[in-house]
């Protein structure tokens, strides 16, 4: 087991208290015991925090001195890591200990897996049972590409990707370093892309060619179930860091920059670009062909349907809930909004 001062010295944070203590993992603050860490970095918590039995508390400068001033919190044995993040310095402090319990993947391919013979598998790499690996496929060292999963032809895969089952990776796909990718995951299938033909013979959608590709920079997360469609002619663009929850829909020829968040069921339409550092909550949705500023906030349920071009802005447009029988009225009321509208412009004209 490490020691704080250890852990302190490893994320670069101060450390209060006996630098010998040895701390075995993380835990709740209401459920940590005194050989685990737990965090503070909401304010609300300080009470939970000083009657917890952590041995360890991750903190902010503030939210130590305000424990040690509190009559009745549990300051005396306990070791303080002091961070200017808290809540960053316990998700790396979670990392280090989950790779003691994290499964190892023994380099080497399965017998059932089907590869075609032009790929060179690195020595490194994990291929699990029925993995497909089409022609010109090219694998970094160390990636792990576990069962059923499909890797069709000329992707480029970055070293060290984990790739959970039955994910499917069209052809051309190329996929940077360190990223994780979740099962069910579908990666360059057709963008939605039809043109309408109708006539009085007869009617037809059109299908449109998808000839671009899905280009995923490093350190990128994929949820389950999630699907980022290839490109109609140029490529679908995913930047460095972010993170993808589960079952989102981005779209052809969508670009999203550097460390942008993305939860679950968010929808982003074709041709649209995301800036960097953007959060996006869930089941937001965005039309296509917007532009959306550096670190913009999209509150969950929100519709984007403009352009957004100053940075750093938090949008919300999430109708409160309320008794059936309320909104009934409320909505009654907008649908004669125009009909009010127009009756106060022959008021204001009559005068």
């Amino acid at each position: 087991m490490p020691t704080a001062i250890e852990l302190a010295e490893q994320f670069q944070v101060s450390l209060v208290g006996d630098g010998l203590l040895s701390l075995q993992g993380l835990a709740p603050l209401e459920r940590a015991q005194a050989s685990q860490i737990s965090f503070l970095s909401n304010p609300l918590y300080r009470q939970q925090a000083g009657d917890s039995a952590a041995g360890g508390l991750i903190v902010s400068q503030a939210d130590l001195d305000f424990l040690q001033a509190s009559p009745g919190s549990n300051t005396v044995g306990r070791v303080f890591f002091v961070s200017k993040n808290p809540y960053a310095t316990f998700a790396r402090m979670a990392q280090h200990f989950a790779k003691a319990s994290a499964p190892i993947y023994t380099p080497g391919v399965h017998p059932s897996a089907a590869i075609d013979p032009s790929v060179s598998i690195p020595a490194t790499c994990h291929i699990g049972p029925f993995v497909q690996i089409g022609p010109g496929v090219k694998l970094g060292e160390r990636v792990v590409l576990l069962g059923i999963t499909s890797v069709a032809r000329n992707s480029n895969i970055g070293s060290d990707t984990l790739i959970y089952p039955n994910v499917s990776i069209y052809s051309e796909t190329k996929l940077g370093e360190r990223c994780i990718i979740h099962s069910g995951a579908v990666i360059g299938a057709d963008g939605f892309g039809f043109a309408p033909d109708f006539s009085a013979t007869g009617a037809e959608w059109v299908k449109i060619p998808q000839t671009g590709a899905v280009v995923i920079g490093n350190d990128v997360e994929v949820g389950a179930s999630s699907t980022i469609d290839r490109g109609a002619m140029s490529d679908t663009i995913i930047g460095d860091g972010t993170k993808i929850d589960n079952q989102v829909q981005i779209a052809h020829n969508v670009v999203i920059g550097n460390c942008c968040v993305i939860a679950g069921c968010a929808a982003i339409s074709g041709s649209t670009k995301i800036g960097n550092f953007c959060i996006i909550g869930g089941a937001a949705n965005f039309a296509g062909h917007l532009t959306i500023a550096d670190r913009t906030t999209v509150s969950g349920n929100t519709s984007i349907i403009r352009s957004i071009t100053e940075p750093g802005q938090h949008y919300t447009g999430v109708y409160p809930s309320m008794l059936h029988s309320a909104w009934e009225k409320n909505a009654a009321i907008l649908r004669g909004l125009d009909k009010i509208r127009q009756r106060l412009r022959l008021l204001d004209k009559s005068k």
